[in-house]
């Protein structure tokens, strides 16, 4: 079955060194929105990029960075995102946030089986 929702995505720009409370930030997010209940989250690593010190970040093996670009993205209804935001205060202390409307075609299907982890 087909289904259309309006939503938000939000993306958090941020660094692969990036920590909190000891654990990489982008490992934190994804376990929050998860807590959270949030629709999805993908977080992706960048191969080359620089932010606002301009300072570029590589896989090129002549500059190899150990600080390479990530991203979260997390997708959900407005009215949780907005909740969500509010709680990303002193979690996410450098970096970028963008937000964009989206709309949401969401196939359901069969569900799959989760492995123990709880990933799918």
């Amino acid at each position: 079955m087909k289904k259309e929702t309006e939503a938000l995505l939000l993306r958090i720009f941020i660094g692969e060194s990036d920590r909190y409370m000891g654990k990489p930030l982008h490992q934190h997010l994804v376990e929050f929105f998860r807590s959270e209940g949030l629709a999805g989250v993908t977080v992706l690593r960048g191969v080359s990029g620089y932010g606002k010190n301009s300072i570029v970040h590589t896989t090129s093996i002549l500059r190899l960075s150990t600080d390479l670009p990530i991203i979260v993205e997390v997708v959900d209804k407005p009215d949780k995102i907005e909740e969500i935001k509010k709680k990303l205060e002193g979690v996410v202390t450098e970096g970028l946030i963008t937000e964009e409307k989206a709309r949401i075609v969401f196939y359901e299907g069969g569900s799959k089986p989760k492995d123990d982890s709880g990933v799918e």
